[in-house]
Order: C-alpha cells, then structure tokens, then sequence
C-alpha cells in the first residue's frame, strides 16, 4: 500500500469541518458548488464524480482523489467505469497521471474493500 487514502479521507473530513467553523461561509458556498455541480442532470451524479475523479488524478490532488474514488463508488460506478476513467486522465495527464492513476487505483482497492 503507497497511502492509505481511507485514512486520509477520514482526517480531511475532520480538518473540512474544522475550516466551516473557521470560515463557515466559504465553506458553505464550497458544499453548495458541490451539492449543485454534482446534482443529476443531464450527466448523473455516477458520471460527474468519475469526471471529478479524472480531473483530480491529472491535478495530481491526493485528498480529491480519495473522496472521488469513493464517491464514484457510492453513485454506482463499477470497477471498470473508473478503471476506464484513470486511462483517460492518463491520456490528458501523460506520466504524472500514470503515477496518480496508480494512487487511484490503491485507493480504488481500499475503498472497494470497505463496500464489500
């Protein structure tokens, strides 16, 4: 295992709620972008989080890809859905993505074996 990225899901939710004490507007104003651009729509919620997953792999963002794996998870995407996903942020990405696409899969394969 590189990282665990339960574990690092878990402690930015803690330190994310520590911030909406501190800065409670911008973080709500955060949550309310979150809630509205991944709301159904004409793409469902499955598909945007493996955007949001393909985005954050070639951002090279540890944290954003741990809560977008298991995301993706939760709104129904299969292992190959998100396995296709790493391959087209490795596309638009090159060899960071590689790299990260890597540390999507490891977090693919923890989170994966929470839901089990």
């Amino acid at each position: 295992m590189i990282k665990d990225h339960t574990n690092t899901y878990r402690e930015l939710l803690k330190l994310m709620e520590e911030l909406g004490t501190a800065i409670p507007e911008t973080m709500k104003a955060f949550d309310d972008l979150h809630v509205s651009s991944t709301a159904e729509g004409a793409l469902s919620k499955k598909y945007k989080e493996l955007i949001a997953l393909g985005i954050a792999i070639t951002v090279r963002c540890d944290g954003c890809i741990a809560f977008h794996v298991n995301s993706a998870l939760k709104s129904g995407a299969a292992v190959p859905e998100i396995m296709e996903t790493i391959g087209v942020a490795i596309l638009m990405g090159g060899g960071p993505s590689v790299v990260y696409g890597s540390e999507a899969l490891e977090a693919l394969h923890q989170f994966s074996s929470m839901q089990d």
